[in-house]
C-alpha cells in the first residue's frame, strides 16, 4: 500500500509519479473509512486530494507556508504530514482537530476555522519573510465560497502591492472546465511567466519611457492595447486589473497539470492567483450528488451514505425554520437573511416558499448585518439567522448600524454555547458577553423548543434590536406545562422554595432542572427560575429572591466574563442584597473540540460538578 510509505512531511516526494493516482485513490478510501466512523468534513476533503498532493510535491514543509482558508479541507494535508494515525480520534476530546492547528504540527502555518482569512494571513507571512530576509514560499488556499467574504477582497487589494512571490490558490468547485479556455490559458500562462517575456516587456517599457515627449504616451497606449487584448483572451482580468497575475483555470484533479502550474506560479515576482477547478465530494457518489449534506457529517453508512444515528426529535434549528414559515404567512413584510448557511440555519423551506423574501448574501456577515439594518429602516422586518461564532464577524455593524439607530433587526443565533467537534473556532460561548453590553439590544434565550417558537414571535413583534440565542442539536421539550406568556424583561418561576435559588440562562435549563433535582434529593430547599431575558434581566425578581434565599446560583453556557451571571452578581453587590452569588459558567479560555457532555464535565458545567460546587460553597 503506497499510503503506508507516507510517515512524515515530504515523504510524498519519494513516490514515483506513475503511482500518484493510486495514492490519491488510497487517500480517498482512507478518508471515507475513517470519516464514516468518526464524522467530520467529507465533501470538501474529497475534492482537494490531488490539489493537496501537488502542493506537497512542489513545496517543502515546514519551511514553505501553506495556509488553508477555513481549514476543514486540510485532512489530506494532515495525512501527508504524518498524522494519519490521528484519524481514529478525529474531533474527539483530546484527539486530532478537524482544522489546522499550529500547536498540533509545525506544518500547520496558521490556525483557521472561519472563512476568508487565508489571503490576509498569507500577506502577513510574505511581509515577515521580506523583513527577515528569508526565501520560503507562501501559499494561501481559498475557496470560491470564501471569496464572497469582504475580507478576502480587502486582502486582494493589499496583495496587489507585493513585490515578491505570493501564491493564492483559488479552489473553485462550482463550475466546469472549458477545454478551449483551458488550452488557451495554458499557453498564455507559460508565455506570461517566461523570463524572456517578462524581461522583454520590462525592457520595452523602459526604453520607450526614455523617449522625449511621446515616450510616456506610447507606453500608456501600449498598456491599454495589451489590456484590451487580454480581456478577450484571459478569464482572470478581475485579478489582473488589481495587479495580481492570473493563471488557469487548471484541472484540480490532474496532478501533472497542477505541478506544472505551481512551477509557473513560483516564477512570478509578485502576487499570483492560480485558479483550480475541483469537484466537491469527488470519488464518493453520495457526496458528489449532495455535497451540502456531506459538508460536515456525523458517522454514516459507507454503502448508502445514510447517517447511522436516527433522530429522536426536532432540532432547535428545525423549530426556528417552522416558526419562520408560520410568521411569513402572517407578516407580508417579513424577510429572512443568511450568510451562505440556508441549510445550516433551517431556512431552506423558507427559501422555497418565499424566494422573493429570502436573501443569501454569501459569506459576508458584516454586509448581512448592515443590509438587515437598511431593510428595517425601509419598513421590512428582517430576521438574520446566523451561527453564534459567525456573528462575531459583524460585531461593529451590530453596534453601529443596528443598535445605534435602534432598528428592529431580529438576530436568530444558532449554535450558541458549546457545539462540540468543530472546536475553538466554532464554540458559541461569547455571544451573551458581546451582545449584552450594547445599548438598545435585547437578548433572550429559551428553556425548550416551545419557548423558542414563542420567543421568535415575540422578537419579530418587538420594534427594537433583539437577539434570540439557541443551541445546536435536538430541542429539549421538557417542562412544557410551564408556559407563561412572555413579558418584556420578566423571568419565569418554575419552582419556588427558599434558601437556594437557581437562575438558568437559556438551554442550560435542562441541566439546571437536574441540578435542582439532585439538591432536593439531598434535602436542600431550592427554587428554580428560567431567566428568559439575558438583557435586560429581571432585576425585580432578583430582589424578591433575596427575601427568602441566601444563596443564588446562575447557570449559563457562555464565558463568565461579561456573561449573564456576572451581570447578576454585579447587580446583587450594587444593591447590597443579602445573598451570596455563585456563577456557573465557562472559564475565560477557548474550549477545544469534543463531545459536548464531556466538555461540560471538563469545564465544570455538568449537573454533578455544579451540584458539588453549590454544596461546597453553600456549606462554607
Amino acid at each position: 500500500m503506497i499510503l503506508e510509505r507516507i510517515q512524515k512531511a515530504n515523504d510524498i516526494k519519494q513516490v514515483p509519479f506513475e503511482e500518484l493516482e493510486i495514492l490519491a485513490e488510497e487517500i480517498r478510501d482512507f478518508l471515507l473509512q475513517k470519516i464514516s466512523r468518526t464524522g467530520g468534513h467529507l465533501a470538501s476533503n474529497l475534492g482537494v486530494v490531488e490539489l493537496t498532493m501537488a502542493m506537497h510535491l512542489c513545496f517543502q514543509l515546514p519551511e514553505d507556508k501553506m495556509i488553508w482558508d477555513v481549514g476543514h479541507q486540510s485532512y489530506t494535508h494532515k495525512i501527508l504530514t504524518g498524522r494519519k494515525d490521528g484519524f481514529d480520534d478525529l474531533r474527539k476530546y483530546g484527539g486530532m482537530s478537524g482544522f489546522p492547528k499550529r500547536k498540533e504540527s509545525d506544518c500547520d502555518a496558521f490556525d483557521t476555522g472561519h472563512s476568508s482569512t487565508s489571503i490576509s494571513a498569507g500577506i502577513g507571512y510574505v511581509k515577515a519573510r521580506e523583513l527577515l530576509k528569508k526565501d520560503h514560499a507562501v501559499i494561501s488556499v481559498i475557496g470560491d465560497g470564501s471569496l464572497t467574504g469582504g475580507m478576502a477582497y480587502e486582502a486582494l487589494n493589499n496583495a496587489s502591492q507585493l513585490k515578491s512571490n505570493f501564491i493564492i490558490v483559488l479552489n473553485d468547485n462550482n463550475m466546469s472546465i472549458s477545454e478551449n479556455v483551458g488550452g488557451m490559458s495554458s499557453y498564455l500562462n507559460g508565455l506570461r511567466t517566461a523570463p524572456v517575456y517578462t524581461g522583454l516587456k520590462k525592457g520595452v517599457e523602459h526604453t520607450l519611457s526614455r523617449l522625449p515627449v511621446a515616450g510616456e504616451r506610447m507606453v500608456s497606449q501600449l498598456k491599454k492595447t495589451k489590456s484590451s487584448i487580454k480581456q478577450l483572451l484571459v478569464p482572470g482580468m478581475l485579478f489582473e486589473d488589481m495587479g495580481i497575475t492570473y493563471l488557469g483555470p487548471v484541472d484540480g484533479h490532474n496532478i501533472r497539470a497542477l505541478c506544472k502550474a505551481f512551477q509557473e506560479a513560483k516564477k512570478v515576482d509578485h502576487a499570483v492567483l492560480l485558479h483550480v477547478i475541483t469537484k466537491k465530494g469527488k470519488g464518493y457518489l453520495p457526496a458528489e450528488r449532495y455535497p451540502s449534506l456531506f459538508h460536515g457529517t456525523g458517522p454514516f453508512d459507507l454503502a448508502t451514505g445514510k447517517p447511522l444515528s436516527g433522530k429522536n426529535g426536532k432540532s432547535y434549528t428545525e423549530l426556528f425554520g417552522e416558526t419562520m414559515l408560520e410568521l411569513a404567512k402572517e407578516e407580508e413584510n417579513l424577510a429572512a437573511i443568511t450568510a451562505a448557511m440556508a441549510d445550516g440555519t433551517g431556512l431552506v423551506p423558507f427559501r422555497k416558499l418565499y424566494p422573493e423574501r429570502f436573501f443569501d448574501v454569501g459569506i459576508a456577515e458584516q454586509h448581512a448585518v448592515t443590509f438587515a439594518a437598511a431593510l428595517a429602516a425601509g419598513g421590512v422586518k428582517p430576521v438574520f439567522a446566523v451561527y453564534s461564532s459567525f456573528l462575531q464577524r459583524g460585531y461593529d455593524q451590530v453596534i453601529h448600524d443596528v443598535c445605534l439607530q435602534d432598528l428592529p433587526v431580529c438576530f436568530c443565533i444558532d449554535r450558541a454555547g458549546l457545539v462540540g467537534s468543530d472546536g475553538e473556532t466554532h464554540q458559541g460561548i461569547f455571544d451573551l458577553s458581546y451582545l449584552s453590553h450594547i445599548p438598545n439590544m435585547t437578548v433572550l434565550s429559551p428553556k425548550n423548543g416551545q419557548e423558542l417558537k414563542d420567543m421568535i414571535r415575540f422578537a419579530v413583534a418587538l420594534n427594537h434590536p433583539v437577539a434570540v440565542r439557541y443551541p445546536r442539536g435536538q430541542a429539549f421539550m421538557g417542562y412544557e406545562e410551564f408556559h407563561e406568556p412572555i413579558v418584556y424583561g420578566k423571568s419565569e418561576t418554575i419552582y419556588e422554595e427558599e434558601d437556594i435559588a437557581i437562575v438558568s440562562a437559556g438551554h442550560m435549563f435542562e441541566t439546571a432542572a437536574e441540578v435542582r433535582r439532585q439538591l432536593v434529593e439531598q434535602r436542600y430547599h431550592c427554587s428554580l427560575i428560567n431567566a428568559r431575558f439575558i438583557k435586560p434581566f429581571d432585576e425585580e425578581r432578583i430582589r424578591e429572591l433575596a427575601k427568602k434565599h441566601t444563596f443564588l446560583v446562575t447557570i449559563e453556557e457562555n464565558v463568565k466574563n461579561g456573561g449573564f451571571g456576572q451581570q447578576v452578581q454585579s447587580f446583587v453587590k450594587a444593591e447590597r442584597l443579602p445573598m451570596e452569588v455563585l456563577v456557573c459558567a465557562l472559564p475565560d479560555e477557548y474550549v477545544e473540540h469534543g463531545n459536548v457532555d464531556i466538555l461540560r464535565r471538563e469545564e465544570g458545567l455538568s449537573p454533578e460538578t455544579i451540584v458539588q460546587k453549590i454544596i461546597s460553597a453553600y456549606e462554607e
